[in-house]
């Protein structure tokens, strides 16, 4: 699979593969997005003890200020074709 120019349904596979993407035309320096996996993810289980709470997917946006929130596409991040892979040190 290209890494990059994909669509936002290539994207989505992505994410749901345990990638981390990003669309070349944001703005922000280092911004991706990624899926957490509650019942799983350490990112979100040290903070919400799984046994306590039951909580579905979702996905979640790294930010410019190194924060993690809530994300949902725009109509113009859903018809985009600049998403891409994020790799290690590509941010």
């Amino acid at each position: 699979m290209d890494t990059t120019n994909l669509s936002f349904g290539d994207a989505l596979t992505a994410l749901k593969s345990g990638h981390k993407v990003a669309r070349s035309g944001w703005n922000g320096k280092g911004m991706y997005v990624l899926l957490v996996g509650c019942t799983h993810d350490p990112l979100y289980s040290r903070t919400v003890p799984v046994e306590e709470v039951s909580i579905e997917d979702f996905i979640a946006m790294y930010t410019t200020t190194g924060t993690y929130n809530a994300w949902l596409a725009s109509q113009t991040d859903i018809l985009a074709n600049d998403w891409q892979i994020i790799k290690g040190g590509d941010l």
